[in-house]
Protein backbone atom coordinates (compact mmCIF):
# COMPACT_ATOMS: atom_id res chain seq x y z
CA UNK A 1 0.00 0.00 0.00
CA UNK A 2 2.76 2.06 0.24
CA UNK A 3 1.91 3.53 -3.33
CA UNK A 4 -1.49 4.67 -2.41
CA UNK A 5 -2.60 8.11 -0.95
CA UNK A 6 -5.46 7.63 1.34
CA UNK A 7 -7.50 10.11 0.43
CA UNK A 8 -8.13 11.97 -3.04
CA UNK A 9 -8.84 15.15 -1.42
CA UNK A 10 -5.13 14.63 0.42
CA UNK A 11 -3.90 13.62 -2.97
CA UNK A 12 -5.37 17.44 -4.84
CA UNK A 13 -4.17 19.06 -1.45
CA UNK A 14 -0.68 17.52 -1.51
CA UNK A 15 -0.10 17.57 -5.31
CA UNK A 16 -1.26 20.87 -6.03
CA UNK A 17 -3.52 19.91 -9.00
CA UNK A 18 -6.58 22.17 -8.27
CA UNK A 19 -6.16 25.68 -9.58
CA UNK A 20 -7.97 27.87 -7.13
CA UNK A 21 -7.55 30.78 -9.54
CA UNK A 22 -10.10 29.63 -12.08
CA UNK A 23 -12.35 27.44 -9.70
CA UNK A 24 -11.17 24.15 -12.14
CA UNK A 25 -9.35 20.87 -11.08
CA UNK A 26 -8.91 17.13 -12.17
CA UNK A 27 -11.82 16.28 -10.49
CA UNK A 28 -14.22 15.08 -13.38
CA UNK A 29 -11.97 15.67 -16.09
CA UNK A 30 -10.66 13.24 -18.82
CA UNK A 31 -8.09 12.48 -16.37
CA UNK A 32 -9.85 11.55 -13.55
CA UNK A 33 -9.72 7.74 -13.49
CA UNK A 34 -11.31 7.30 -9.74
CA UNK A 35 -14.70 5.87 -11.25
CA UNK A 36 -12.66 3.74 -14.31
CA UNK A 37 -12.66 -0.26 -13.31
CA UNK A 38 -8.84 -1.10 -14.29
CA UNK A 39 -8.67 1.60 -11.33
CA UNK A 40 -9.20 -0.46 -7.83
CA UNK A 41 -7.74 2.34 -5.86
CA UNK A 42 -11.13 4.59 -6.66
CA UNK A 43 -8.50 7.45 -6.47
CA UNK A 44 -7.62 9.93 -9.24
CA UNK A 45 -3.89 11.07 -8.86
CA UNK A 46 -2.50 8.02 -7.98
CA UNK A 47 -2.44 6.66 -11.34
CA UNK A 48 0.27 9.28 -12.33
CA UNK A 49 1.48 10.83 -8.88
CA UNK A 50 2.34 9.28 -5.52
CA UNK A 51 3.09 11.16 -1.90
CA UNK A 52 5.82 7.92 -1.30
CA UNK A 53 8.48 6.29 -3.12
CA UNK A 54 7.67 8.00 -6.41
CA UNK A 55 10.19 7.76 -9.34
CA UNK A 56 12.47 10.73 -8.97
CA UNK A 57 14.09 9.67 -11.87
CA UNK A 58 11.88 11.19 -14.12
CA UNK A 59 11.99 15.01 -15.04
CA UNK A 60 9.50 17.39 -15.16
CA UNK A 61 7.11 15.10 -12.56
CA UNK A 62 7.03 15.09 -9.10
CA UNK A 63 6.83 11.92 -7.53
CA UNK A 64 6.29 9.52 -10.25
CA UNK A 65 3.97 6.85 -9.62
CA UNK A 66 3.41 5.46 -13.69
CA UNK A 67 5.30 3.25 -15.87
CA UNK A 68 7.31 4.82 -18.25
CA UNK A 69 7.36 4.28 -22.48
CA UNK A 70 10.41 2.41 -23.53
CA UNK A 71 8.82 2.86 -27.31
CA UNK A 72 10.49 4.13 -30.17
CA UNK A 73 8.78 7.53 -31.51
CA UNK A 74 8.68 8.84 -35.39
CA UNK A 75 8.70 12.66 -34.73
CA UNK A 76 6.47 14.73 -36.98
CA UNK A 77 9.04 15.43 -40.07
CA UNK A 78 8.41 18.46 -42.99
CA UNK A 79 10.61 20.02 -45.30
CA UNK A 80 8.85 23.31 -44.11
CA UNK A 81 10.12 22.76 -40.83
CA UNK A 82 13.01 24.75 -39.34
CA UNK A 83 12.85 22.99 -35.90
CA UNK A 84 14.92 20.30 -34.75
CA UNK A 85 12.76 17.40 -33.35
CA UNK A 86 14.03 14.30 -31.99
CA UNK A 87 12.27 11.47 -29.44
CA UNK A 88 10.32 12.93 -27.28
CA UNK A 89 11.28 13.65 -24.20
CA UNK A 90 10.75 15.76 -20.55
CA UNK A 91 7.02 15.27 -19.55
CA UNK A 92 6.10 14.41 -23.13
CA UNK A 93 7.37 11.71 -22.78
CA UNK A 94 5.05 10.95 -19.97
CA UNK A 95 1.98 11.81 -21.67
CA UNK A 96 2.86 9.26 -24.10
CA UNK A 97 3.35 6.54 -21.36
CA UNK A 98 -0.39 5.91 -21.76
CA UNK A 99 -1.22 7.74 -25.38
CA UNK A 100 1.23 5.76 -27.27
CA UNK A 101 -0.56 2.70 -26.40
CA UNK A 102 2.08 0.38 -25.44
CA UNK A 103 1.94 1.14 -21.65
CA UNK A 104 -1.27 -0.14 -20.12
CA UNK A 105 -3.39 2.33 -18.05
CA UNK A 106 -2.65 0.32 -14.67
CA UNK A 107 1.02 0.00 -14.87
CA UNK A 108 1.14 2.02 -12.02
CA UNK A 109 2.24 1.72 -8.50
CA UNK A 110 4.93 -0.48 -9.55
CA UNK A 111 2.48 -2.63 -11.67
CA UNK A 112 4.39 -3.69 -15.02
CA UNK A 113 1.78 -6.74 -16.21
CA UNK A 114 -1.38 -4.16 -16.31
CA UNK A 115 -3.90 -5.38 -19.05
CA UNK A 116 -5.81 -2.32 -20.07
CA UNK A 117 -4.66 -0.19 -22.66
CA UNK A 118 -5.89 3.53 -24.22
CA UNK A 119 -8.18 2.80 -26.91
CA UNK A 120 -9.72 5.21 -29.44
CA UNK A 121 -8.55 8.85 -30.78
CA UNK A 122 -6.92 8.99 -27.58
CA UNK A 123 -4.14 6.12 -28.26
CA UNK A 124 -1.55 8.05 -30.47
CA UNK A 125 0.80 5.20 -31.25
CA UNK A 126 3.94 5.21 -32.06
CA UNK A 127 4.18 7.19 -35.45
CA UNK A 128 3.69 10.86 -34.52
CA UNK A 129 4.76 11.82 -37.84
CA UNK A 130 1.36 13.18 -38.48
CA UNK A 131 0.89 14.76 -35.05
CA UNK A 132 2.10 18.17 -33.73
CA UNK A 133 5.71 18.63 -33.27
CA UNK A 134 6.84 18.17 -29.62
CA UNK A 135 10.23 18.56 -28.07
CA UNK A 136 11.58 20.68 -30.25
CA UNK A 137 13.64 24.11 -28.65
CA UNK A 138 11.16 26.94 -29.51
CA UNK A 139 13.15 30.29 -29.15
CA UNK A 140 13.47 33.99 -31.10
CA UNK A 141 16.19 32.08 -33.34
CA UNK A 142 13.70 29.72 -34.49
CA UNK A 143 11.23 32.74 -34.97
CA UNK A 144 13.20 34.48 -36.94
CA UNK A 145 14.57 30.92 -39.55
CA UNK A 146 10.56 30.27 -39.79
CA UNK A 147 9.20 34.01 -40.54
CA UNK A 148 5.60 33.02 -39.43
CA UNK A 149 6.11 32.15 -35.83
CA UNK A 150 5.73 34.94 -33.07
CA UNK A 151 9.02 35.49 -31.09
CA UNK A 152 8.09 33.76 -27.83
CA UNK A 153 10.34 35.60 -25.57
CA UNK A 154 7.97 38.39 -26.04
CA UNK A 155 4.59 37.52 -27.60
CA UNK A 156 2.37 37.37 -25.00
CA UNK A 157 0.93 34.45 -24.16
CA UNK A 158 -2.90 35.41 -23.51
CA UNK A 159 -2.36 33.98 -20.10
CA UNK A 160 -0.46 36.37 -18.55
CA UNK A 161 3.40 36.44 -19.14
CA UNK A 162 5.32 35.66 -22.42
CA UNK A 163 4.78 32.26 -24.69
CA UNK A 164 8.22 31.11 -23.09
CA UNK A 165 7.00 32.32 -19.87
CA UNK A 166 3.32 30.45 -19.92
CA UNK A 167 3.86 27.71 -22.86
CA UNK A 168 7.28 26.54 -22.67
CA UNK A 169 9.09 23.69 -20.70
CA UNK A 170 12.77 24.15 -20.53
CA UNK A 171 12.63 26.54 -23.56
CA UNK A 172 11.03 23.69 -25.58
CA UNK A 173 7.15 23.33 -26.87
CA UNK A 174 5.69 20.12 -25.43
CA UNK A 175 2.57 18.25 -24.98
CA UNK A 176 1.84 20.53 -21.64
CA UNK A 177 2.25 24.24 -24.25
CA UNK A 178 -1.39 22.96 -25.56
CA UNK A 179 -2.97 21.11 -22.73
CA UNK A 180 -3.19 21.41 -19.15
CA UNK A 181 -3.61 17.54 -17.80
CA UNK A 182 -4.58 19.00 -14.64
CA UNK A 183 -7.91 20.47 -16.08
CA UNK A 184 -7.20 24.41 -14.52
CA UNK A 185 -9.28 26.13 -17.32
CA UNK A 186 -12.15 23.88 -17.29
CA UNK A 187 -11.72 23.45 -21.37
CA UNK A 188 -12.69 20.63 -23.49
CA UNK A 189 -9.46 18.78 -24.61
CA UNK A 190 -8.04 19.83 -21.46
CA UNK A 191 -6.62 22.68 -23.60
CA UNK A 192 -4.49 24.99 -21.98
CA UNK A 193 -6.02 28.05 -24.20
CA UNK A 194 -9.58 28.33 -25.59
CA UNK A 195 -9.02 27.72 -29.73
CA UNK A 196 -12.16 28.90 -30.72
CA UNK A 197 -11.26 31.21 -33.97
CA UNK A 198 -8.19 29.41 -33.84
CA UNK A 199 -6.67 31.20 -31.09
CA UNK A 200 -4.63 28.26 -28.89
CA UNK A 201 -2.74 28.19 -32.74
CA UNK A 202 -2.55 31.65 -33.35
CA UNK A 203 -0.63 32.41 -29.91
CA UNK A 204 2.32 30.85 -31.68
CA UNK A 205 1.72 31.23 -35.59
CA UNK A 206 0.99 34.16 -36.93
CA UNK A 207 -0.86 33.20 -39.93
Amino acid sequence: MRYLISTCSAALLVLGVASAAVGQTIVNSEHDFSGDSWNNTGEICVVCHTPHNGDVSVADAPLWNHEVTVAAHTPYSSSTLDATVGAPDASSKLCLSCHDGTVALDNFGGTTNGTNFISGSADFGTDLSNDHPISFTYDAALATADGELEDPTTASSGLGGTITADMLLGGQLECASCHDVHNSTGLANLLLINNNNSDLCLTCHTK
